[in-house]
């Protein structure tokens, strides 16, 4: 069911405490959840208007005092340790204590994006992940699930729930999500934090706010225009009715940044993983200036620096209806990587020509996990990335192209020749070319074309190429040329 979270109704900000009055916790807190381990992490609630408030932590008992504003809000923030727990952290104001329990200290992620991020263990079945979900049994892995709510302002508060993880728990839970968080803590021995606020379907510029989206995208100015308009109209409507009007998704530019990624700014993380990009697949070029923008904005409203976020690559499917092929969105994210402290999973081999949730989360999750281990973690003896292409040169009726992270070498996944490789001359006719490996490079030619200027890899929608390193990571389509790629191609 459709959520909406407006300022004008009476959605509560903050979780409600059985039997308190006054004194209350963000929704974001609650047993069981993690915090961040060595850092300076937030916590806040409210309590009556100008009363002190003392939070003490078990792990060290001393006590963080603040004085809440005339509003009643107030924040105060907790050094963590490193990792370790349980723990449990002591909030009290007056006569009135409340209690979080089974508090674990670790390393916190947002896992977020569009249905193959939210997409459940048990989303294709019972049978699907079994072996996987009766080994979920990982007391120090927690995950926090975000609710599914839209919001034309930003809200400042969220009713999460933390749960421990368990084979009951895990099958309720993101897959790809998951299988990182399980990666992470058998490499690392330490608690994992998984918060899973994602929404199937849902727009790139959903997820950004109004500020980033004002002032570099005049595109979304008109629709962004009208949110007082409709806020105004959906109150006249819940009136009366539980109808929204006509057009209100999750598609909005800003609606779930306000409601499901504001509300945790103030979370202490150690980063993010994100899969999307499909539903911006008509609009490629966009996404050049809009993921970026988007990584950007929420750094910035977490105000602590370039955390990582490492993001899922989109997969081949047949995308009918696109009007480019989906080989300028891969394009797009790809050019996000110019971004600091970025890295991107690539899923080339692993999609479905007819189904744009591909069964094989496991790969996903654990190829996130890679990026994160080698690059967040240190541990530099890991191979992160398929083949990456960095340059080529014309030889004659031939072009040959050279990689970065070719790990152990160049190889095809199944044994057979090299597909998916197109080659052109100044004409710009690409025409299917044969690909040969010659140590860290690969050599194109093809006898249709005796004067190359131009190689592309996996562009077809639904291309599925064999190229990889002996890792076992596959390559991501690329092109030579930047040759304007007309729509409908």
């Amino acid at each position: 069911m459709l959520g909406l979270v407006l300022a004008a109704t009476s959605h509560p900000l903050f979780a409600e405490k059985p039997q308190v009055q006054t004194l209350q916790l963000a929704g974001v807190f609650g047993d069981n959840m993690v915090l961040q381990r060595e850092a300076d992490a937030a916590i806040w609630g409210k309590a009556t208007a100008d009363t002190e408030i003392s939070v003490t932590p078990s792990w060290n008992n001393r006590t963080a005092r603040v004085t809440a504003d005339s509003q009643g809000h107030w924040r105060t923030s907790l050094a963590t340790p490193a990792a370790g727990g349980p723990y449990s952290i002591q909030v009290q104001s007056g006569d009135q204590t409340l209690t979080l329990s089974n508090v674990l200290v670790g390393e916190v992620w947002i896992c977020s994006g569009q249905s193959n991020m939210q997409w459940k263990l048990r989303g294709f079945g019972p049978d699907e992940f079994k072996e996987d979900v009766a080994k979920a049994n990982y007391p120090n892995i927690r995950f926090c699930d975000v609710p599914q709510n839209l919001a034309f302002k930003e809200q400042q508060g969220v009713q999460t729930k933390w749960s421990v993880c368990n084979p009951t728990t895990a099958y309720n839970f993101s897959a790809v999500a998951y299988f990182f968080g399980s990666r992470l803590h058998q490499e690392l021995d330490i608690p994992i934090g998984l918060v899973s606020t994602n929404w199937g379907g849902s727009s790139a510029e959903a997820w950004t706010s109004e500020e980033t989206l004002q002032a570099e995208f005049p595109e979304f100015a008109e629709t962004l225009a009208s949110y007082p308009g409709l806020i105004e109209e959906i109150g006249e409507l819940q009136s009366r009715s539980q109808k929204k009007p006509k057009g209100i998704n999750h598609r909005l530019p800003s609606v779930l940044y306000n409601s499901m990624i504001k509300p945790l700014t103030r979370y202490a993380i150690r980063g993010v993983i994100w899969y999307q990009g499909e539903s911006n697949v008509e609009r490629p070029y966009q996404y050049r200036k809009l993921f970026p923008a988007m990584i950007r904005d929420w750094r910035d409203q977490w105000g602590t620096g370039d955390f990582p976020f490492y993001f899922v690559q989109i997969a081949p499917f047949s995308y009918k209806t696109s009007p480019y092929p989906a080989a300028l969105l891969r394009e797009a994210q790809s050019m996000a990587l110019s971004v600091p402290n970025t890295g991107m999973a690539v899923t080339m081999d692993i999609g479905n020509e007819s189904n744009i949730h591909p069964k094989p989360k496991k790969p996903v999750g654990e190829r996130l996990a890679r990026l994160a281990l080698r690059r967040t973690y240190g541990k530099s003896d890991l191979v992160d990335s398929g083949p990456e292409y960095q340059s080529m040169k014309i030889e004659g009726d031939k072009i040959r192209l050279s990689f970065d992270h070719v790990g152990s070498g160049l190889v095809s996944r199944d044994g057979e020749e090299l597909s998916h490789f197109a080659i052109a001359g100044e004409d710009q006719n690409f025409v299917p070319a044969k690909a040969t490996i010659d140590g860290d490079t690969i050599v194109v030619h093809s006898e249709q074309v005796a004067a190359p200027v131009a190689v592309r890899f996996g562009w077809g929608n639904a291309d599925a190429p064999n190229l990889s390193n002996q890792e076992g990571l596959p390559a991501s389509s690329f092109r030579t040329d930047d040759w304007t790629v007309p729509s409908q191609q």
